[in-house]
């Protein structure tokens, strides 16, 4: 990780604008999605145990951010990837569970360990014994990410209605891998 990025709690209702910036650079979103994930993200907030972290540089700009929440199986996520789980048995994932909402580090600042820190941060601090995400599901750099911190595929092919593009399903133990030094 790099000295000049502070990982910390995040007041992410305060700062969901500064937020959403980033994942639109990180994620490609036009301005209408961005207004649609704003009141997404300011809705999970309101679920007991959500809590977010932020990466940000010494004059306080965010340059990524993470935020998740226990699992509840009545959550629009659960209720779209439940039957692609069910199908191979592994539903039971959806209990018990810390979900990863939203991971996104601004694109010159990736690949220097601020989302492998912002991810395993906000996973110690669950009460779960496991976490959950889904991923676009095509070989990237982020879904490296996941497998290097334990997260194994649990299904594939998902598709969320107005994605274009399909998704994987991944899940891990806790407490998250770290590398061997």
């Amino acid at each position: 990780m790099t000295d000049d990025v502070v990982i910390g709690p995040l007041d992410l209702a305060a700062r969901v604008d500064d937020a959403l910036r980033v994942q639109a650079l990180a994620f490609g979103l036009s301005d209408d999605e961005i207004a649609v994930r704003r009141q997404i993200v300011l809705r999970h907030l309101t679920h007991p145990g959500a809590r977010a972290l932020g990466a940000t540089t010494r004059d306080g700009r965010l340059v990524g951010f993470v935020y998740g929440m226990p699992n509840d199986r009545g959550h629009w996520w659960s209720t779209v990837v439940e039957p692609y789980l069910r199908g191979w048995g592994l539903d039971g994932w959806l209990d018990d569970s810390f979900v990863i909402t939203e991971l996104h580090v601004r694109p010159g600042y990736q690949n220097r360990g601020i989302g492998r820190s912002l991810i395993t941060t906000v996973t110690d601090a669950a009460a779960e014994p496991r976490s959950i995400l889904s991923a676009i599901d095509t070989e990237s750099p982020a879904r490296a990410l996941y497998r290097s911190l334990g997260y194994a595929d649990l299904a594939r092919g998902v598709l969320f209605p107005s994605a274009p593009k399909p998704y994987a399903v991944m899940g891990a133990p806790l407490p998250l891998r770290r590398p061997v030094r």
